[in-house]
């Protein structure tokens, strides 16, 4: 196990330094760090087996190493890139499918079905939970405006924060009885139902 992990996070690092555009301000080598993190954080509280910790963990260093040469649709990129990975290392047939189904479960909008994959799903999000949040939202508006070309003025930026906020669900218990708590924080302080959005 520690070996995989240890060769794909190498990899991974080693990949996104040479190939991140630094015009990507929100999803950069610190992203898939935190993102591996907080699966590992995830998992461990739902009580993942070894194998099933493994495919997570995986999926999580890979899920977002196609932004290095697609923004739309990075998730069939990353997909490519972990199966090239994952097949040259000569893993089984069974868990290279079962790390793509993970990664391709994060693509928005989310549609997570095995508890792997709600982790995965779970972890990607993690940051709505955080205090920093706002330092995030303004990281990917700044990407929103350089790859989708969308523009916001700050008043529609809070509205289409605090609905997205407001309709996001974790999807596990860990995700459910903790990180929604500290997420419905966040709302409170953006004044989200005060100011009817």
């Amino acid at each position: 196990m520690n070996n995989l992990l240890e060769t794909v996070s190498n990899y991974i690092l080693s990949y996104l330094t040479e190939n991140l555009s630094v015009q990507l301000s929100f999803h950069h080598i610190q992203h898939t760090r935190e993102v591996v993190n907080a699966a590992k954080e995830i998992g461990e509280q739902s009580n993942l087996s070894e194998d099933e910790m493994l495919v997570l963990q995986t999926a999580a260093w890979f899920h977002d190493c196609g932004y290095a040469t697609t923004y739309i649709g990075h998730e069939e990129e990353s997909k490519k890139i972990a199966n090239s990975f994952l097949i040259n290392y000569g893993c089984e047939e069974s868990f290279i499918q079962s790390v793509l189904h993970c990664i391709e479960s994060t693509k928005y909008p989310q549609k997570p079905t095995s508890l792997v994959d709600k982790i995965l799903c779970d972890a990607d999000l993690y940051h709505l939970a955080l205090p920093s949040y706002p330092k995030y939202g303004k990281a990917i508006r700044k990407e929103f405006e350089i790859y989708l070309g969308q523009y916001y003025t700050d008043e529609e930026w809070l509205i289409n924060n605090c609905q997205f906020l407001t309709n996001h669900s974790y999807y596990t218990d860990y995700g459910k009885q903790i990180l929604e708590e500290f997420k419905k924080v966040n709302i409170q302080l953006m004044n989200c139902k005060q100011n009817k959005f």
